[in-house]
């Protein structure tokens, strides 16, 4: 097991973006290269820079990656307002994505003060 994979905060990422890529699915078809296709490199982009952070080694580095993975944790809720005022997702679906992305960001600023504490 890779030392990312036995982060809670990579697991919940990495949940999210398999429910941003299953609700996506049911996107208008001529969305999948507009909002379709920027909302899942989004929240990729979370989970992604969570698992480059945790490989580097100075601390500094590390609270680096977890602001980019914050900072593209709020793109992806800005992508789903969207996404609802325009109808393509469900009020259900999106207080659930909601709930799953404001867990997710408690976790990444935990971690991200962790990281800059142990700077000092």
């Amino acid at each position: 097991m890779f030392p990312f994979e036995k982060l809670e905060t990579w697991q919940l990422a990495k949940d999210l973006a398999i429910s941003i890529y299953n609700i996506s699915k049911n996107f208008p078809i001529e969305e999948q290269y507009g909002l379709v296709n920027q909302i899942k490199r989004g929240v990729i982009s979370v989970a992604s820079n969570l698992a480059e952070g945790s490989s580097r080694i100075s601390k500094k580095e590390q609270a680096h990656f977890s602001q980019i993975s914050y900072s593209s944790l709020m793109e992806v809720m800005c992508q789903l307002n969207i996404a609802l005022e325009l109808g393509f997702i469900e009020e259900e679906e999106f207080q659930n994505l909601r709930e799953k992305i404001r867990t997710v960001s408690i976790k990444i600023n935990a971690l991200r003060r962790s990281q800059r504490e142990r700077m000092k």
